[in-house]
């Protein structure tokens, strides 16, 4: 199973690249945010996937997310990108915490 490509951009082995989700700026009462109070945005949308690594036996363990899924992310980590002026994230397949279910 091969990767999607996004942007002229692969993922290689079991890399996901992801695009977080905006920070809230209000809250539900309608109070602004200023933005040392924003949390970091812990959920993202997978936009591509690699092609999968190697396990043991040598065969090809596939990607457990796929383009378009909602995911979960870890606190830290995750390598940053800009691609054509906007700010995405390279995480491993396992350290992707989970996904949403629709």
């Amino acid at each position: 199973m091969a990767g999607k490509a996004f942007k002229g951009f692969l993922p290689l082995f079991d890399r996901v690249l992801v695009e977080r989700f905006a920070h809230e700026t209000v809250t539900k009462g309608g109070i602004m945010l200023p933005e040392k109070s924003q949390n970091k945005v812990l959920q993202a949308l997978v936009v591509a996937v690699g092609g999968g690594s190697k396990g043991k036996n040598g065969e090809i363990q596939p990607v457990d997310v796929n383009v378009g899924e909602k995911v979960l992310l870890p606190e830290y980590g995750g390598t940053k990108l800009v691609i054509e002026d906007k700010e995405y994230y390279l995480f491993r397949n396992n350290d992707i915490l989970g996904k949403y279910l629709s």
